[in-house]
């Protein structure tokens, strides 16, 4: 009798196993998701902890089902790569900025143009609304996952202060990609430096200024070689972030978790754009307690500013013109949008 109940017990067991295995549903449940993330920013800087904090999120919320390493400072790609390693699957999440790969997203420049943005809430749900409406087939290789950008790109100066236009004439002012461009239809003569190497050029006279959010001058303590920030927020500039996902890797995931990635993604906008706020207010707090002066602008001294920037404006829209594509609409919509959303 017991030998009989043993065996019933064990066919109960072997059979219920077998159901369970047969179940996709219970396969995939238990199936983990291994993704790692290719990052340019160093691991103690504020953005590289927000993304793990972005990565735990994900993780919680699909039940550990989803597990992502992290690889800061360039690690598994240079900045300029992040992109096509995205693209190509050696990472499968990758954050870096637009204007390291010039002329690869014509239409997103639109961001980095001097727009007179003035903070990386603006600035951020911005690229995200242009993104929406646009769509740009320029993207098309990745699945973005969300964008942001920073707050506004002021100039900061060592020696000299700048009240007027006619003052920044031939300074040598640190400027890269666009933004190169902005320092000289301001007059000025570019110096082009990386991040890093900037505060040595500002500290030897190399370069007399630098253009740069506020919060580059605590995080590369710029605040220690500079005396003056000019509040020129007609004419400042944003630099817009990607964070993509290979293609491939997004479409093999379920759709509950692919909901629960849109979910998270939506929460970081506004989490991103607000820490971009909060570096820059950091950066203010550092340099003021270092003596630094701002200097702020007059309407009229303002508007002159702005209008000469301008035409890089106009050439923006005339060079999407010629690849067949909607600067002009794509202008009119950002400066609706600041207009609209900006004190």
């Amino acid at each position: 009798m017991k030998r009989h109940l043993g065996s019933k017990f064990f066919l109960f067991v072997f059979l219920t196993g077998l159901l369970i295995v047969s179940i996709p549903s219970y396969s995939a449940a238990q199936k983990v998701i291994t993704l790692n993330y290719a990052n340019f920013f160093p691991a103690t800087n504020p953005h590289s902890i927000i993304i793990e904090q972005w990565g735990k999120d994900i993780e919680k919320k699909t039940n550990g089902r989803v597990k992502i390493t992290f690889f800061h400072g360039g690690t598994l790609a240079p900045a300029a790569q992040i992109y096509d390693s995205t693209v190509k699957g050696i990472s499968d999440i990758g954050l870096s900025c637009f204007s390291y790969t010039r002329g690869k997203f014509p239409l997103t420049e639109v961001i980095d143009l001097p727009l007179g943005i003035d903070s990386g809430v603006v600035a951020t749900n911005l690229v995200n609304e242009y993104y929406k409406k646009f769509k740009p087939k320029e993207l098309d290789e990745t699945k973005v996952l969300y964008l942001h950008a920073h707050g506004p790109g002021l100039i900061h100066t060592t020696k000299k202060p700048v009240y007027k236009l006619e003052e920044l004439k031939g300074m040598k002012i640190r400027a890269t990609g666009l933004a190169s461009k902005i320092a000289g239809a301001l007059g000025a003569a570019p110096v082009g430096t990386t991040m890093p190497e900037t505060y040595d050029a500002l500290r030897t006279g190399v370069a007399e200024g630098a253009m740069a959010p506020f919060m580059a001058l605590e995080g590369f303590r710029w605040g220690e070689v500079v005396k003056y920030s000019i509040l020129n927020y007609s004419s400042s500039y944003s630099t817009g972030f990607f964070v993509v996902m290979n293609k491939s890797k997004w479409n093999a995931m379920p759709a509950d978790i692919q909901k629960i990635f849109a979910d998270v993604n939506s929460e970081y906008i506004e989490k991103t754009g607000r820490l971009w706020v909060s570096t820059d207010e950091d950066g203010i707090k550092f340099i003021q307690k270092l003596g630094v002066k701002m200097l702020p602008q007059s309407k009229e001294e303002a508007a002159r500013w702005a209008k000469a920037v301008k035409p890089l404006q106009e050439d923006y829209v005339n060079t999407m013109k010629s690849k067949g594509l909607p600067g002009s609409e794509a202008l009119k919509f950002a400066l609706d949008f600041i207009k609209k959303n900006q004190k």
